[in-house]
Formats: C-alpha cells, sequence, structure tokens
C-alpha cells in the first residue's frame, strides 16, 4: 500500500507515524494510498525548516522569486489533465469540474507571478509641512494554510504562491481525504526551481491542526 510522504525541508519523506488513514476512491471505494498523521517532531521539524529558511528567502528579489511563478504556472498547465485526473480519483468529481479546480488555482499563481508590482511601495512628499511619508510592504515570516477536502488544487494554489512569492515561508496542511493532488502540487513546484525548505507539507487530523 502506497503510503502518501511528508514534505518537510524540501525532502519527501516517509513518516514514522504509526496512523494511518485511507485515501478512498468515493466512485468504487478502492483505497488509494494510505496518509500519515504526522508526529509532533515531525511537525516541529516542518516549522523550524520555514522558520530558518525564511532568514534567506525574505532577502531573494522579488523578480527571482516570481520568475518561479511563472515556470510553475507554465509546468501546472503542462500536467493540467494529469491533476485534474488526480482529483477525479480521489475526490469524485467529474473530469470537466476537476479540470476547472485546476486552472482556478492556476490562475493565481500567474497572479503570484506579477509580485513585483504588487509589492511596490509608497512614497508621499509634504503629506504634512516638513514632512513625508513612505510604506514598504515586507513578508511576515512563516505562514500555514490549512485546507478543506472540496478543492484540493485551487485552495493550496490560492495559499502558498502568493504568500511565497511575497518572500514568506509555507507549511500547508492538506485534507487527509484528499492528500495526493497537494502532493503532486509540491512535487511540481520542486520542479519550478522552488529552493529547500519553502514549503512545507504536512498530514493529519484535528490534532496536527
Amino acid at each position: 500500500m502506497h503510503q502518501v510522504p511528508l514534505f518537510i525541508n524540501g525532502e519527501f519523506t516517509q513518516s514514522s507515524s504509526t496512523q494511518l488513514i485511507d485515501v478512498i476512491n468515493p466512485a468504487n471505494q478502492e483505497v488509494l494510498a494510505q496518509v500519515p498523521c504526522a508526529t509532533d517532531a515531525e511537525m516541529n521539524a516542518a516549522i523550524e525548516s520555514a522558520k530558518e529558511t525564511f532568514k534567506t528567502w525574505k532577502e531573494v528579489p522579488i523578480s527571482e522569486r516570481a520568475r518561479i511563478m511563472m515556470k510553475y504556472a507554465a509546468l501546472l498547465k503542462e500536467n493540467h489533465d494529469e491533476l485534474a485526473t488526480i482529483i477525479c480519483h480521489e475526490l469524485g468529481k467529474t473530469f470537466e469540474d476537476a479540470k476547472g479546480d485546476v486552472w482556478r488555482g492556476i490562475e493565481v499563481v500567474e497572479q503570484a507571478a506579477n509580485a513585483p508590482s504588487l509589492m511596490m511601495g509608497e512614497t508621499m512628499e509634504n503629506v504634512a509641512r516638513k514632512i513625508d511619508t513612505y510604506s514598504y510592504m515586507q513578508p511576515l515570516g512563516v505562514c500555514a494554510g490549512i485546507t478543506p477536502f472540496n478543492f484540493p488544487a485551487m485552495i493550496p494554489l490560492w495559499m502558498f504562491p502568493l504568500a511565497i512569492v511575497c518572500g514568506n515561508t509555507f507549511i500547508l496542511k492538506p485534507s487527509e481525504q484528499d492528500p495526493l493532488t497537494p502532493m503532486r502540487l509540491a512535487e511540481l513546484f520542486v520542479e519550478a526551481g522552488a529552493p529547500k525548505g519553502v514549503l512545507q507539507v504536512v498530514h493529519g487530523t484535528k490534532p496536527q491542526v
């Protein structure tokens, strides 16, 4: 039985957890895989990796971060039908509905590629007598996303590409009902050139949340 891996510090690794949840195809009740509930040590490792990576990722020029998103959007388009097929198997959507799920996520990644203009600050001279003002757009740090089962491509893609392109690092905890799609998204993100540690993917239920 295939066990869904964790993605921590740039590595796809098998969890040491003994608590496994079946990923079931709702069309025929076939068990597609088993997803682990990450241990406390694995959760902490993901957090520490994201914190450490943030120290250097926030200093990467915004144009370089956006270039990764351009490549990522292209890869998502190339693998559009494959991602939709995975969604069909683990969630039970029709193929056309699943394609829409993927495409709406791709549109957000395309928006992330526009980050250099979105991250621009503002200046204003003489806002009051002898007073000028300015503003900066700066990353926050480590961000996290806990996504529901009903849109396993679209909602993760709403979250981590925008957070990461803005200089943050990200920990994703996808739904345990359909983790195969988010894991494929992570694989393609690595292929697009995402540096080690900017994205972590952990699995589980309420204790992990």
